[in-house]
């Protein structure tokens, strides 16, 4: 009888770790911001809770940064919000080997992967400034193979550049069908667009076609863009409301947006564009 009643506690053990750390459905479409900073922790919070829909928040893992200086705001961020992890900003992902790479998906993974519902394993991934493309292909398909063996969903993000790139390869079209493969495709839940329009000469993209083009190259994908904004104080109301009220068909268009600059433009709540973020989302 006692070993009928511990065979049974530990069926139900385990079934319950399964429930724990199964995956949270993610809203369609997400209403994305980004922090890349976590101080102010208490304000950060309650600028997300007050928002009118509930939003996925982008945190910036900083680079070589351990995964458990992240867990307390992690924890809190993952109640109040979606959260998205972003393994490294591209600016440093030259600074890793494939090897530590793959190493730094298994540490945050391992840590908070019940406070992360969705892990952005690759950013801006065909910017030049990335490194050989042969590693950079290969670090974020071992990340995103790392993910998914933790039961966690996937994004990457491209960096969109027309007529605004350094090499004609790494335009963003070219660059990824050249570069991803089946195998990496076969990965990714979520493929993502970074777009600043300060960097490419004010240029404003025709989204509906840019998506389009994605959904073919991506077929089944969630579309969305990963990332925005702008430092001119000027533009930021318009870009706000313009990006977050975007109307694209394609199918699996999520949204997103990501506004980079959270933290820097509407933390604490109590300011012009947090407003309009607010009123933004509400009406869309």
């Amino acid at each position: 009888m006692k070993k009928i009643l511990l065979l049974t506690l530990g069926i139900l053990s385990l079934s319950l770790s399964a429930q724990t750390l199964e995956a949270r459905p993610l809203p369609d479409p997400l209403y994305g911001v980004t922090i890349d900073r976590t101080d102010k922790l208490s304000k950060i919070l309650d600028s997300l809770r007050r928002l009118s829909k509930r939003p996925t928040t982008r945190i910036v893992f900083d680079e070589f940064v351990a995964a458990r200086e992240y867990q307390d705001a992690a924890s809190a961020i993952f109640n109040v919000s979606y959260v998205m992890g972003e393994l490294l900003d591209s600016f440093y992902v030259n600074k890793y080997s494939v090897a530590d790479y793959e190493k730094r998906a298994q540490e945050y993974t391992s840590l908070l992967k019940d406070k992360v519902d969705l892990w952005e394993v690759g950013n801006e991934v065909n910017g030049e400034w990335l490194g050989a493309t042969a590693d950079v292909v290969a670090k974020v398909t071992r990340a995103a193979k790392v993910v998914k063996q933790s039961g966690g969903r996937t994004a990457m993000t491209l960096y969109y550049n027309p007529n605004c790139y350094e090499k004609p390869a790494n335009e963003m079209f070219t660059w990824a069908e050249a570069n991803i493969n089946a195998e990496l495709k076969g990965l990714l839940d979520y493929v993502l667009v970074s777009y600043y329009e300060d960097d490419c000469n004010g240029y404003v993209p025709n989204w509906q076609q840019v998506f389009d083009r994605l959904s073919k190259l991506f077929p089944g994908k969630k579309l969305g863009i990963g990332e925005c904004g702008t430092t001119k104080k000027s533009k930021k109301k318009a870009l706000v409301q313009r990006y977050y009220s975007m109307k694209v068909t394609t199918p699996n268009f999520i949204r997103g947006n990501f506004w980079w600059y959270f933290w820097q433009d509407m933390v604490p709540y109590r300011n012009s564009l947090w407003a309009t973020l607010n009123e933004t989302i509400r009406n869309n």
